[in-house]
């Protein structure tokens, strides 16, 4: 069945989420699809941003929320063309920290 989405915080805490997101993150500068699309300059606060939004969403203290509001991530992302290949290359680089971390 699987575990209730609100008790992942509470089995890897926030070290669990930054070895993740990091894992993640260290792929993407080198990525042809996904690393033309965050700045180099940014990328140390897109890795806070995904951390601090995945430990809220998964049960952990809701830092994002309390810093940047309501995550509206359609609104946020709508500067980007994301289209299905590009969501397709997240998802694997996403599975490829999953398994490292």
């Amino acid at each position: 069945m699987g575990m209730p989405e609100l008790e992942i915080y509470s089995m890897i805490g926030a070290e669990g989420f930054a070895s993740l997101v990091a894992a993640f993150y260290r792929q993407v500068p080198q990525d042809d699809l996904l690393g033309p699309i965050y700045p180099a300059s940014d990328l140390p606060g897109a890795e806070q941003r995904l951390r601090d939004f995945l430990i809220g969403r998964f049960g952990g203290p809701q830092t994002y929320i309390e810093q940047r509001g309501h995550p509206r991530l359609r609104a946020r992302h709508s500067p980007f063309h994301i289209d299905q290949t590009i969501r397709d290359r997240w998802m694997r680089l996403m599975d490829n920290a999953l398994r490292e971390a």
